[in-house]
């Protein structure tokens, strides 16, 4: 019983639900026995008939040869049919000169065309041949093709001359085509052969060569059925194969990754948003009697409703901008990052109200501006949050690819360090003042996509120092000019 089409996919047409799978290694295999099978059968066709001309070409040559010899003697001797008779076998004369060289059928005639010695077998007179026979110059020559007792025989009647007779020599085909035809079937043996021994070459090459394909391919399909990232993937060789078993373990790796990420950040998000969201629920509930409470009461309600609604609003948007990356929406481009630095420092001073010191050179960096943006923006912002009671300014620097910003606040604690830039991860310290936890988050995440890396560390004289580098310069003097500004933004 067929399985039913999975919902949503696609639907197998009634061909493809007909039609059987063929595997890799039986395409393999069948494509290697058929080109072998291709080139024997051609091989072996050309080789035929190349000996098959060559056999008949020489057999063509020595009856040529032998009615050439039989010419000459006639013409040279003054010879009877008693000559060429058969009945002495002791007697070596001009017949034994015609059967040496190969296996003659030699018949003599008489005057008249009679037969006076049979052929072995006897071979049939034609009128051409009583006319050879009845010739009176030496040498005259008869050529024609017959069949005596369902062989074939080819036939040369050769005169003795002053109508003394005939001499026939004749040569059976059948030999050659006997000889043709065991070449022929040995031929067609050794291709058989060769299609058999190809056909299981090329069967234990393919399963060679498709093993660990299908260690592969039952491994996809066990991810695919199961969702199971973490499975075992076969990697072996250093060629094709071995590479697309790497990629494809390093490709579950990353999903494993990613998938945990995923499952993470859900969970923070969901336990980060149920502070506020239960705030605003126990808020609405009072709402309903709100006319009943103290005017003061009323616009604390108000007042905190307002907060935690901005805090739940920041809080999704971090959340939406950590998760999309901006990635696709803006195209890297070559960046000032002393144009990125001096924009941040206006939004920050117009939200927080603090002056920040700005000092940068005129480095240029591949990279998109928002996201950097962005990333110094929470940088001030985080330094503000924690050095409330400073009235220092807050210092922002670019050097080179680095931007770092130092605060006076009371610093990070040594055993928080290690986790200022995990997802929703917030100190001790600071966890009775407002924030996601998600600031330093995406600073890092930029800081990732722009091929750099977020540090923290501690200040000298109190506070922190908090920054990040970007991977590649787009051709500014940099640092290396030494070109540096200084100034206030209040």
């Amino acid at each position: 019983m067929s399985e039913p089409p999975t919902p949503g996919g696609p639907r197998p047409g009634r061909r493809e639900r007909l039609r059987p799978r063929r595997s890799l290694r039986t395409v393999l295999a069948v494509s290697v026995a058929a080109i072998a099978a291709s080139v024997t059968v051609l091989v072996g066709f050309l080789s035929y008939d190349a000996a098959a001309r060559l056999v008949r070409v020489d057999q063509d040559r020595i009856f040529d040869g032998v009615t050439g010899d039989l010419v000459r003697q006639v013409e040279q001797q003054h010879l009877s049919p008693r000559d060429y008779y058969s009945s002495d076998p002791d007697h070596d004369g001009p017949r034994d000169d015609l059967t040496r060289r190969m296996r003659t059928n030699v018949q003599v005639l008489g005057p008249t065309g009679h037969i006076d010695d049979h052929g072995s077998p006897a071979l049939p007179v034609h009128h051409e041949d009583r006319e050879a026979a009845a010739y009176g110059r030496a040498g005259r020559v008869e050529h024609y093709h017959a069949t005596v007792g369902g062989e074939h025989y080819r036939v040369a009647t050769v005169s003795l001359g002053d109508g003394r007779g005939a001499v026939q020599v004749a040569q059976q085909f059948s030999d050659t085509e006997d000889l043709l035809a065991t070449l022929q079937q040995r031929t067609m043996l050794f291709t058989g052969v060769v299609i058999v021994g190809a056909g299981l070459s090329g069967w234990w090459l393919a399963r060679r060569i498709t093993r660990r394909l299908v260690r592969l391919t039952a491994t996809a399909e066990t991810v695919a059925a199961g969702h199971r990232l973490h499975v075992n993937v076969p990697v072996t060789g250093k060629d094709e194969v071995g590479r697309l078993g790497r990629a494809f373990d390093d490709m579950l790796g990353r999903l494993a990754d990613s998938e945990e990420l995923q499952r993470r950040l859900v969970q923070d998000a969901g336990h980060e948003l149920r502070t506020p969201l239960t705030s605003l629920r126990m808020n609405a509930a009072l709402l309903d009697r709100i006319d009943d409470l103290p005017r003061q009461a009323r616009a604390e309600l108000i007042t905190d409703m307002k907060d935690e609604t901005r805090e739940l609003t920041d809080l999704v948007n971090e959340l939406v901008e950590l998760a999309a990356g901006h990635r696709d929406a803006e195209e890297p481009t070559a960046t000032p990052l002393a144009e990125v630095v001096r924009k941040a420092a206006r939004l920050t001073r117009r939200r927080t109200g603090r002056d920040i010191l700005v000092q940068v050179d005129d480095t240029v960096v591949e990279g998109r501006p928002a996201a950097l943006q962005r990333a110094v923006t929470n940088l001030l912002e985080n330094a503000a949050k924690f050095d409330r009671e400073s009235t220092a300014p807050i210092e922002v620097t670019v050097s080179g690819p680095r931007v770092e910003v130092r605060d006076r606040g009371p610093g990070i604690a040594e055993t928080d360090l290690p986790r200022v830039f995990d997802r929703f991860y917030r100190a001790d310290s600071a966890r009775s003042l407002p924030g996601s936890g998600l600031g330093l988050a995406i600073v890092d995440a930029v800081a990732t996509a722009h091929g750099g890396v977020a540090y923290a560390g501690h200040r000298a004289g109190g506070g922190a120092t908090i920054g990040f580098t970007v991977g590649a310069e787009a051709g500014g003097a940099g640092a290396a000019s030494g070109s540096r500004g200084g100034v206030h933004v209040t």
